[in-house]
């Protein structure tokens, strides 16, 4: 019985971390996975390995048992059957099959893995037949896909359920209120269908909000400018903004310099995943300069300036 190495399998080194490991998977399940190559037993086969290895490589604890095992297989070949019907073990003692079986369910989760560890954990060699044999076959979960959507800022502000293409197949999500440009949702079981019967694969759906022309978002605050003209800004006054919420009447005090920001309390984006708080809005005021005055405005605005002149005269 051949050896697995499961890191010549993924092509990466012992000493390769979490996300090497990872990454090396991913390319060869897109390369071998079914849905591509398409009746190919070998591509099939080696669909199986990769993922085999990857299940074992990936979690901390089995990557720790199957090292020791490696560390010890030549020890466990020549010992071979214990006469009980099992198998010695570099963990311990001799066990008999279904001990072995049970240990093996323990150390490594479902699933049903190559030859090498069905016999290894008690497969062979006794009879009955162990949980984990290749009569139960692979239970291998199929491929995450992955796909994108993009969405106006005022369905982000609302919330909304759009229907989505993906291989295929036509899925509503909900998208709740205050969605983030770039944040990506997972949607159990919609991804590819396995090819032995296991669970179907995940969808990851990432969200891109279209930047909008009059606000800006920082997290769930929004900012825009409110124009506002010189004589509100000098007098003080009502002016109407809009808000992803509709039109709203702030007002603006006396004397409000160009560049004033004023602050609409919750008047922004709605928190992800608790819609009853919001951000703040950040108004920025605008000053316009009056157009197309008349011979009798133009006069007050100059008897307006010397006036101001005189009196700061006056005060120096």
């Amino acid at each position: 019985m051949e050896y697995k190495d499961y890191y010549k399998t993924l092509g990466v080194a012992k000493t390769a971390t979490a996300s090497e490991i990872k990454k090396a998977y991913r390319k060869l399940a897109v390369k071998y996975h079914p849905d591509k190559t398409e009746g190919d037993k070998a591509a099939e086969e080696k669909f199986k390995e990769v993922t085999e290895a990857y299940e074992v490589l990936k979690d901390t604890e089995k990557r720790k048992k199957y090292d020791e095992l490696g560390a010890n297989w030549k020890m466990y070949e020549q010992q071979g059957t214990n006469g009980r019907g099992g198998y010695g073990s570099p963990f311990g003692g001799g066990r008999t099959q279904q001990e072995f079986s049970e240990e093996y369910s323990d150390l490594f989760g479902g699933g049903g893995f190559s030859d090498f560890f069905e016999s290894f954990f008690g497969g062979r060699g006794g009879g009955a037949q162990g949980p984990y044999t290749s009569q139960r076959g692979y239970a291998i979960k199929g491929q995450d896909h992955q796909a994108s959507i993009t969405i106006p800022l005022q369905q982000a502000y609302e919330g909304v359920t759009p229907v989505v293409n993906v291989s295929g197949k036509r899925l509503r999500i909900k998208i709740k209120p205050g969605i983030e440009d770039g944040q990506t949702l997972k949607i159990g079981g919609k991804g590819g269908e396995s090819i032995q019967g296991g669970p179907a694969g995940d969808l990851f759906l990432k969200i891109n909000v279209e930047q909008h022309p009059t606000f800006t978002r920082k997290g769930n605050d929004l900012h825009t400018s409110v124009p506002v003209d010189v004589y509100t800004a000098i007098l003080g006054g009502k002016v109407t903004i809009n808000t992803l919420k509709g039109p709203v009447s702030i007002s603006i005090p006396a004397g409000t310099d160009n560049g004033k920001v004023l602050r609409l309390k919750e008047m922004g984006m709605p928190h992800y995943g608790n819609a009853a708080r919001f951000g703040n809005l950040f108004a920025t005021v605008n000053l316009t300069t009056p157009k197309n005055l008349s011979a009798e405005e133009i006069s007050l605005v100059k008897q307006l300036r010397a006036l101001r002149e005189a009196e700061s005269v006056t005060a120096a």
